[in-house]
């Protein structure tokens, strides 16, 4: 678990090291409530796939749930944010092309800085608004 966070770390990850840089998988869960401010990757594409309950997702201006079995691509350079609104926990496989954003997890985890948007940037994320509801727990929340 990251510290302070209920927002479950990445289990079984693939690295770029493991790909030759093509792409980073990680699978990861998210407890209820929980979820990402919107952002912008500068540099690679995400892609989202459902294993267990629903992805609430904005990607652009677009507002929609991803229940299990849905997949969901984001393009670089697009905003987008995600929260998990049910009361039980999202488990998702995201996979990141090309695989090159794994140390900015690495960096969150370790809570590197207290300067969240600061520390994405490094990695080439831009944090650019607030997580999708007030009520959610993100990475930008204050830490317990």
């Amino acid at each position: 678990m990251v510290a302070g966070y209920r927002w479950r770390a990445f289990q079984n990850p693939h690295l770029r090291k493991d790909t030759q840089g093509i792409y980073t998988m990680l699978e990861l869960i998210a407890d209820p409530r929980n979820g990402v401010p919107m952002h912008i990757h500068q540099n690679e594409d995400e892609h989202f796939i459902i294993l267990e309950g629903s992805l609430h997702i904005a990607n652009g201006d677009k507002r929609f749930d991803a229940p299990a079995g849905t997949t969901v691509t984001i393009k670089k350079g697009v905003p987008h944010a995600w929260c998990n609104l049910r009361e039980t926990p999202l488990r998702m496989l995201v996979v990141f092309s090309p695989g090159n954003i794994e140390d900015l997890f690495k960096a969150t985890a370790a809570r590197e800085s207290d300067d969240i948007a600061a520390l994405a940037a490094k990695y080439g994320t831009l944090l650019v608004g607030p997580p999708l509801l007030e009520e959610i727990h993100s990475i930008t929340s204050p830490r317990t």
